[in-house]
């Protein structure tokens, strides 16, 4: 019984308005990318479905992992409480801000409603009429599964955060051009909740209940929607992510440890939510002060040319460059601008050889066969000097 009913709440993801606005989402962030990458580069780095393959798979995992958590500890949650939920998160992601769809801001927001609005007088009346399972809300709980979705932020924050990020380009404070990288993810987390009979029923009478312990519950397949920006132009963008994700890990534990407490003294709850909210915010703060402090690491070198981005399938890709990596001669001479590179280049048409300054400072080489029928530039994506600049923009 229990099987079938699973199976039933797994197919109702696709009653949800939040899965399809995921989707949508995804695809026109990344539509959005694409137009930069053209603007900065001429040349579109990743297609627009590359924000898209991270939606579905990565979240797999932790959403199976918290759904027999959550349904193990019995936790049950009002539709109405996952409805405004799902609120919060559309009114959210239309600011196309995609780090404001953490779990501290979206379900964050829904505990802050659901415990407040519904006391206030001028909404008390309309919130017991339209949405009565608002009051019924386990705060204690919804603080507990904040702090679990942080968790789960943070896996995937390490997991691929910072896997093929989008270069662009930006002026700095003296008015040099630097490379900066942004990193944009989108992940569903499905997570299978308990959901009272009642509710359910009250709206969809085809709905599938089951009873346990005198009372009805109906489980339901929620796709949490949790995204992750940051801009990185002071460190590499796989350590710049790598140092976020383990601070998003550390706040995870506190948020966690006071929602636990919260479920015997009650006000820690609303205190783990309020640590969660602040916490986060303070990590993007503190991230972006931390990385405009330090020196371009994309920016033109005095020894070589640091390599801002690598377009898939290329053939730098198959050469195995690195970004971040300085190329300090190209067939046996030294290059210092993007020019000379290329010059250097059109000295063997057949074939190139690169000394390859790598990320622990040590000498490699690395060197391919050259065809005419592919394009001269490698595929490499360097920080253009101004004039070259203005002149591609006019």
């Amino acid at each position: 019984m229990w099987v079938l009913e699973w199976l039933k709440g797994i197919g109702r993801i696709f009653t949800q308005p939040l899965f399809y606005y995921g989707i949508f989402l995804a695809l026109f962030v990344g539509w959005l990318r694409v137009k930069k990458e053209r603007r900065h580069f001429h040349v579109r780095v990743y297609h627009s479905f590359h924000e898209s393959k991270f939606l579905f798979i990565s979240g797999l995992l932790p959403g199976l992992v918290l759904s027999i958590f959550m349904v193990g500890i019995g936790f049950v949650f009002p539709l109405d409480t996952l409805t405004l939920l799902s609120a919060a998160t559309i009114l959210l992601g239309l600011t196309l801000q995609l780090r404001l769809l953490s779990p501290a801001y979206t379900v964050g927001l829904t505990f802050f409603c659901a415990s407040f609005l519904v006391k206030y007088e001028g909404t008390k009346s309309f919130f017991e009429k339209y949405f009565a399972g608002l009051a019924k809300t386990d705060l204690s709980a919804l603080a507990i599964l904040l702090g679990m979705l942080l968790f789960v932020e943070a896996w995937l924050i390490l997991r691929n955060g910072s896997v093929a990020t989008s270069p662009q380009l930006m002026k700095s404070k003296r008015g040099l051009f630097i490379g900066v990288h942004w990193a944009e993810r989108l992940w569903f987390v499905p997570v299978l909740l308990p959901i009272p009979g009642e509710a359910i029923t009250s709206l969809f009478s085809w709905w599938p209940v089951f009873s346990f312990n005198e009372q009805t519950y109906s489980f339901l397949l929620v796709p949490f929607l949790i995204g992750f920006s940051q801009r990185v132009q002071g460190m590499h963008p796989s350590d710049s992510v790598r140092l976020t994700g383990q601070r998003v890990r550390l706040l995870a534990l506190a948020v966690s440890i006071l929602a636990m407490a919260g479920y015997w003294y009650a006000p820690l709850a609303i205190i783990a939510v309020a640590v969660a909210f602040i916490g986060r915010e303070w990590i993007a703060f503190y991230q972006r002060f931390q990385d405009d402090s330090q020196s371009p690491f994309f920016s033109q070198q005095k020894h070589g040319l640091v390599i801002l981005g690598i377009i898939p399938h290329s053939p730098a890709e198959k050469m195995a460059l690195q970004v971040g990596e300085i190329i300090v001669k190209a067939n046996g001479i030294a290059v210092k601008t993007e020019a000379e590179f290329y010059e250097a280049l059109q000295r063997n048409r057949a074939f190139c050889k690169l000394e390859v300054l790598d990320r622990n400072g040590e000498i490699r080489f690395v060197q391919g066969a050259l065809y005419e029928d592919q394009h001269h530039e490698l595929g490499l994506l360097f920080v253009q000097d101004e004039k070259k600049w203005e002149s591609e923009a006019v």
